[in-house]
């Protein structure tokens, strides 16, 4: 594993523990999704950990996913977040989630396979390479205490950087349901592009579906995001 450094991260790392240090909050990093797992079912017992990165049906460790988890002042999990590398192996986006989006549902709803699709937006056709999946992203049961402070901004950020330092993607992804978009959370957490109608997943004894945008950054967005001063998103954000 390769550790990359630049500038405009350490500046931002300096930045966000400050702020991450006033209001309480100590982020714990790990490679572990055993424990990952055992954590949320304490810590979370109302949520099932996402399929792309339950190691009971993925190979997960150092060298292709990690974990990222908030606690506040009090030792609560107060936030959840993971990222993993997907294996295109050479093949486009779109390619790869033709043949894989079912392994990217929505956790804890029985999902009719047969009825739900995805589709390629124009973004997906042309991304390839290295591809940084993600996921489980959360900020806790006492959002009044945090929102205000813009840490979906500084969290999504922090995790952007760990996958700089660890892969130095090409791109990054992620999903969101449209009520998740509709409320802006793409643009609090820093992605720069996204893509509606991609999933479709119909959920067995329901006729309307539930429908999501894929989200997505290129290297020189993830570094641009990076280099801009967190008092320009994270003091604002809601």
């Amino acid at each position: 594993m390769t550790l990359l450094s630049f500038q405009s991260g350490e500046r931002f790392i300096a930045s966000s523990s400050e702020i991450l240090r006033k209001a309480g909050i100590t982020l714990t990093f790990g490679y572990d999704f055993r424990d990952y797992k055992e954590l949320l079912q304490d810590a979370r017992p109302d949520h099932l950990i996402g399929l792309p990165f339950d190691p009971v049906t993925n190979v997960l460790n150092e060298n292709n996913a990690f974990w990222i988890v908030g606690r506040n002042s009090k030792g609560e999990v107060m936030h959840t977040q993971a990222m993993r590398m997907l294996e295109l192996n050479g093949a486009k986006l779109a390619e790869y989630l033709r043949r894989s989006f079912v392994e990217f549902p929505p956790p804890g709803v029985d999902i009719d396979f047969h009825r739900s699709r995805y589709r390629a937006g124009p973004g997906a056709h042309r991304i390839a390479g290295d591809v940084c999946y993600h996921g489980e992203f959360w900020v806790g049961a006492t959002p009044r205490e945090f929102k205000t402070a813009g840490l979906s901004s500084l969290l999504g950020r922090y995790a952007f950087w760990q996958a700089m330092q660890h892969w130095d993607p090409d791109h990054v992804i992620a999903f969101m349901t449209n009520a998740v978009v509709y409320k802006g959370f793409p643009a609090r957490h820093g992605y720069m592009h996204t893509e509606p109608g991609t999933l479709r997943w119909f959920i067995n004894g329901q006729d309307a579906p539930v429908e999501g945008f894929m989200a997505y950054m290129e290297r020189e967005d993830l570094r641009f995001i990076l280099d801009m001063p967190l008092s320009d998103r994270s003091s604002k954000a809601a």
